[in-house]
């Protein structure tokens, strides 16, 4: 327990942490502990479920329902879990900025670019000393988005997964705050991008005297921003101290289970000879891009400039890049989910010369995993129901007890337990989300997965289990994957062959050990280069 002195000497204090939810029977959080001095950062690191972005967001008080029947959260002094609605309100954003782990979800849909970063200071009427339009700009200037000065009116679908994440960065540094929580902050960044960000949050830190609350699954990230270290698991702290003894000299075993986590290996050798799945041949993909007012003529923008490459039956194709490089919109038209030009050749069949029905009925070969599994699963349905639409949509159980079976195993085969097949998506946390959708794909039993990011969102030990879950699949029946990351050590552990795209084209390619031995392209040293 702290003294009251104590407390009012930290910036923020949390103390013997309790929290309960009306619908869960075990407390969510159990005694958790620490304190962050002004200036200072600390980040807090666990598996997904461990507690971490539910002891970020009860700094603000934003689960309504929760309950905390023991300890307190004090922040510049005062108990926040006694403040009026009222106070709450002024903090939140003004003096605490927070950046939250899913951008799509912290978005909202109907708002543009523009709009977005300047709510909060119209909000706490924030004084400038330039117009607000300036100001916008030169925030997403130094979020690494300075292409934003064209996407003002653009709205969140119209971004990259990279792109929305820099404007909810924008948004919680708009009002210079105190205090500012960033939950997984550069989960969809590139590496180069990400090295970026962390910087740029550290020169902001240094400028303004700002705290960070910083919560990653990446130790990297952690060993890089933050003087001290909270090891969570299961809602309880299990370690904290200085990053660098607890990095040499982890004492606990859930932290040296952690430092162990990290992704590598390569993939199995690919057995030959293997058919050519999917023939992809001068692909491009254009955008309507609305003018900023109603009497300017509306521009087509190039995303994907004529694409070409091959996936063969058992191999996994890596696609690596920075944020709006144009992979997610590559595997979009390969869906068919956007307008394209050029060829797609699937199993010997071009796929953009069949009608729509017949594009539903080769869907059933290749399924895809989004980046974002917040928004890719519908919110009304249950867990049993979203893993098991597929098997309804293409008629492929016949009885529900046999459906149910199906879906029990494939739970567990993503490492989950059955009982949350009755639960739904907003009852998980980032990385239950994403092992669901993983789930929802591989019950088809396609021949042609497309992962767009898989394992953005989980932490070191779950996408070590989900890769190794990904091989073990391909390896048993000679799936294909299409392999969309950032994350070049996951690229590196799982794709046999790997193409580096930048700016919608396609700038090197190459066997996994020639690309990562001997990169021919400046681009691709300097992916390198921050990996490494």
């Amino acid at each position: 327990m702290m003294s009251p002195s104590q407390k009012d000497r930290m910036l923020l204090s949390i103390d013997d942490l309790y929290m309960t939810l009306p619908q869960v029977k075990e407390p969510i959080l159990k005694g958790v502990s620490f304190s962050l001095e002004q200036g200072k950062t600390l980040a807090i690191i666990g598996e997904s479920g461990s507690g971490k972005s539910m002891t970020a967001s009860s700094i603000l008080k934003l689960h309504p329902q929760a309950m905390y029947p023991k300890g307190s959260i004090f922040f510049q002094g005062k108990d926040v879990l006694t403040c009026s609605p009222d106070a709450l309100r002024a903090l939140r954003g003004r003096q605490i900025g927070m950046i939250f782990q899913e951008p799509s979800a912290a978005l909202n849909p109907l708002h543009t670019v523009f709009q977005h970063i300047s709510a909060p200071l119209c909000t706490h009427a924030f004084p400038l000393a330039c117009s607000v339009h300036d100001y916008v700009l030169a925030l997403l200037e130094k979020v690494g988005f300075p292409e934003g000065r064209d996407r003002l009116q653009a709205y969140p679908h119209e971004l990259s997964g990279g792109q929305r994440q820099r404007v909810v960065i924008a948004m919680a540094l708009a009002c210079k705050p105190s205090l500012l929580i960033a939950d997984e902050p550069t989960t969809a960044l590139d590496v180069t991008l990400q090295a970026e960000i962390l910087e740029q949050l550290k020169t902001l830190q240094k400028e303004s005297g700002m705290s960070l609350l910083f919560i990653t699954h990446d130790l990297g990230c952690a060993a890089h921003m933050a003087e001290t270290l909270v090891i969570m698991e299961k809602g309880k702290v299990v370690e904290q101290g200085p990053t660098e003894r607890i990095l040499k000299h982890p004492e606990h075993p859930y932290t040296q289970k952690l430092l162990a986590s990290c992704p590598s290996g390569t993939p199995a050798p690919l057995a030959l000879p293997a058919p050519v799945l999917l023939t992809v041949t001068n692909l491009s993909v254009e955008i309507k891009q609305k003018a900023p007012w109603f009497w300017q003529p509306s521009r087509r923008l190039s995303i994907v400039k004529h694409v070409s490459f091959q996936v063969r039956r058992g191999e996994t194709v890596g696609i690596v890049g920075e944020s709006g490089a144009g992979k997610t919109m590559l595997s979009n038209a390969l869906l068919r989910l956007v307008a394209c030009r050029g060829s797609i050749v699937f199993q010997d069949i071009p796929l953009l010369s069949l009608s729509s029905s017949a594009m539903r009925l080769q869907r059933r070969f290749f399924q895809a995993i989004f980046q974002d599994p917040y928004s890719s699963l519908n919110p009304r349905l249950s867990i049993a129901q979203i893993v098991g639409e597929g098997l309804q949509v293409f008629r492929i159980t016949h009885s529900k007890q046999e459906q149910e079976k199906q879906i029990h195993r494939m739970l567990e085969h993503v490492g989950l337990s059955t009982t949350i097949a009755l639960r739904y998506p907003h009852e998980l946390s980032g990385g239950q989300r994403q092992r669901i959708a993983i789930a929802r794909a591989l019950i088809l039993e396609p021949k042609l997965l497309i992962l767009d990011e898989p394992t953005s969102s989980l932490d070191m030990t779950t996408q070590s289990e989900i890769l190794a879950l990904l091989k073990a699949l391909q390896e048993r029946l000679a799936l294909s994957y299409l392999f969309i990351s950032h994350d070049l050590s996951v690229i590196r552990a799982l794709s046999h062959e790997i193409i580096v795209m930048l700016k919608g084209e396609i700038i090197e390619s190459g066997t996994n050990e020639a690309l990562f031995s001997h990169p021919k392209h400046p681009y691709t040293k300097q992916l390198l280069k921050a990996y490494l």
